[in-house]
């Protein structure tokens, strides 16, 4: 079930609403949080049911692993063995339903073999849920869980705003919500700010992100059936597709906030600008902000981070980025473009050393402008297909395939009018601060109450909201997935 889905939108998400609404005042709060877990599991049942067990598998089993490593207080070698294990069966389940497939396929076309295989369905959110529940586990091996009732600890997983394409929550966050008496109650101010933040969302999908990728998909179509794309094809292509992600990842962000917040439950930060980057480290600063700290945490730091030599930090960047490339999809492709961008960050890494500070206004937007550009190139290997695509791509955009096409006068002012509100307008933690987690790690967001353009729980704003609202609906002609659904 799709968030912009007239299903989704009239009938799941106001019926869920209702009945916890009903049962949000029984004096024992674990009913109105079963009737979230029923919700969130009939949720991910709508896409395919065969894969239920596969997520309530992984959800009791991570439970038991980590009651038990919290438990264990002396045996330090049996925890790091249940800890090793626990980890290797979390990624044993993603390795095969995600990578078997990339696997045989590269036997194939490295050694020249036809190993015949069967190929696997992608189960929904697996990498998601696979993730959240490891950080889970390294947690309660360092001592940093509590010891939550398992009722708790399903929702944490399974919490239908998050469940699909995240945010990555941490147990410590939202936890501790589910079992606070007012954080699980509804109240007027969760509602209206809900809402809000829902349609702005459900807005920049429908509306900015599905009509970018009327652009950019018959581009990369062309690059896949092994036509050319000149200049301008290509430059066009990478633009409309660079908007597309902004906004497609950008509006799910805003509706899994949203979505949870009308249940009186605070889901961190995720996606904050950032094309308006100064640097390829700003940028995983603000985009899938829970994902890059995940890596930073449970993976770049116990490499050795930057505790190490400059050369193993060198190294140490580029495993993570590989390594994040690959968690986004099982194809050549993900990991040279998580390769590509551990390369951005070396190199930032070293203009840093050898370049002093320079504050000027100049610097600031050149910066901002070759960030913006390098992140452009490397969505072209995001979006291909395959490599052999991507090649066509980026090979029209350095010009060798000429200039054979002029764009639109419609393309031109529509891409200007979203690159416009991508650099210029505020986004929507800046339109409604309330919405800005407090949550540890998370970035601060500078706001001014006295902008007159902030939300209030008044009848302009509700008059806004509702348009926008009643306009994206009549947008949805055709459900389509959000992009980060694939992964």
């Amino acid at each position: 079930m799709l968030f912009n889905s007239y299903s989704f939108i009239f009938i799941f998400l106001p019926t869920s609403l209702i009945i916890f609404t009903a049962l949000r005042n029984h004096k024992n709060t674990n009913i109105s949080i079963f009737w979230l877990v029923l919700a969130s599991l009939f949720f991910y049942c709508w896409w395919k049911p065969v894969y239920l067990p596969i997520l309530l598998f992984s959800i009791g089993f991570n439970y038991i692993a980590g009651y038990q490593l919290s438990r264990n207080k002396s045996d330090v070698f049996l925890k790091k063995c249940q800890l090793a294990g626990s980890i290797a069966i979390n990624l044993l389940l993603l390795g095969y339903f995600k990578y078997l497939n990339f696997f045989f396929a590269t036997i194939n076309n490295l050694v020249g073999t036809d190993i015949q295989f069967q190929a696997i369905a992608l189960p929904l959110a697996i990498s998601f849920f696979t993730f959240q529940q490891i950080a889970y586990l390294v947690d309660s091996y360092r001592g940093k869980t509590q010891e939550y009732n398992f009722l708790q600890y399903c929702l944490f997983v399974s919490y239908f705003p998050q469940l699909i394409a995240g945010p990555i929550v941490h147990h410590d966050d939202v936890i501790p919500q589910f079992s606070h008496e007012k954080s699980i109650k509804i109240r007027n101010e969760d509602i209206a700010i809900g809402l809000t933040i829902f349609s702005i969302g459900l807005f920049k999908k429908v509306v900015f992100a599905d009509t970018a990728a009327t652009f950019a998909n018959p581009i990369f179509e062309s690059a896949l059936s092994g036509g050319q794309v000149d200049l301008l094809q290509s430059w066009l292509g990478a633009l409309a597709y660079t908007l597309q992600l902004y906004f497609d990842f950008s509006g799910y962000s805003d509706m899994a906030i949203g979505a949870a917040r009308l249940f009186g439950i605070h889901l961190p930060l995720n996606f904050n600008s950032p094309y308006k980057s100064i640097s390829i480290t700003d940028f995983w600063r603000r985009w899938h902000i829970t994902l890059s700290q995940f890596l930073r945490d449970y993976l770049y730091i116990p490499l050795g981070g930057n505790r190490k030599s400059e050369i193993r930090r060198y190294i140490n960047l580029i495993l993570t980025m590989l390594l994040g490339g690959l968690w986004h999809g099982a194809g050549w492709t993900f990991v040279l473009w998580g390769g590509l961008h551990g390369a951005y960050l070396v190199v930032h890494r070293l203009w840093e050393k050898t370049i002093p500070p320079i504050s000027s206004w100049w610097y600031q937007i050149s910066a901002q402008l070759l960030t913006f550009l390098a992140v452009v190139v490397s969505w072209v290997l995001f979006r291909s297909t395959d490599l052999a695509s991507a090649s066509v791509v980026l090979q029209g955009m350095v010009g060798v395939n000429g200039i054979h096409t002029t764009p639109s006068i419609h393309s031109i002012a529509w891409f200007s009018a979203l690159l416009a509100i991508v650099f210029f307008a505020p986004n929507s933690q800046e339109l409604i601060p309330s919405v800005c987690s407090t949550f540890k790690d998370m970035p601060t967001i500078l706001h001014n109450d006295t902008q007159y353009w902030q939300w209030r729980p008044n009848t302009y704003w509700a008059i806004f909201v509702a348009t926008i609202l009643v306009v994206a609906v009549a947008f949805i002609s055709k459900e389509n997935e959000f992009i980060y659904f694939q992964f």
